[in-house]
């Protein structure tokens, strides 16, 4: 089987809160406002993985889910290396972090904006490198993420539509 035909069957919906490391090449999609995703490639291996988290951190050892982008982002780092990953073979994308102009309060840009920073700051913590950015502004973003080849396909929105969300709909 060729790798277009192995991708073309490989996809796979990445809900909020979760972190997902595929074992073979796959398209990971989501959709994203406020809340961000971290791309996670190892170069060496060609792998790669990623999370959507909706808030930035909590320093409660009970609540620590993967809606909270320190513990996602740790986990994400930690699942790599647990298989084998080495530090020094890992870069990272950010996408996300926006704030909608309408309905928008000044805690919800906050969040937005901190969920970037704890990102960037995890990232620099650990020593990987951030290659590429999509952050911050007015537009929810649709994001597509190559596992197999690193490459990141995002279209900004003004507004997300229910047939934007998996299951998808039509000709999805």
């Amino acid at each position: 089987m060729s790798y277009n035909q192995t991708v073309q069957k490989n996809e796979y919906f990445l809900k909020k809160g979760y972190i997902y490391i595929p074992g073979f090449p796959t398209l990971i999609s989501t959709v994203l406002g406020s809340g961000v995703s971290v791309c996670l490639w190892d170069r060496k291996r060609q792998r790669g993985g990623m999370n959507y988290f909706l808030y930035p951190e909590t320093n409660d050892p009970n609540d620590a889910r993967p809606i909270y982008g320190n513990v996602a982002t740790i986990a994400l780092v930690k699942f790599f290396r647990e298989d084998g990953s080495e530090i020094e073979d890992l870069e990272a994308q950010i996408i996300g972090g926006a704030v909608p102009l309408e309905g928008a309060s000044s805690e919800h840009a906050c969040i937005a904006r901190d969920n970037v920073a704890i990102a960037r700051r995890i990232l620099r913590r650990y020593g990987i490198p951030v290659v590429a950015e999509d952050v911050g502004g007015t537009k929810g973003r649709k994001v597509v993420f190559n596992t197999f080849t690193n490459e990141v396909a995002i279209l900004h929105v003004d507004r997300i539509r229910q047939e934007d969300w998996y299951p998808y709909r039509g000709d999805r």
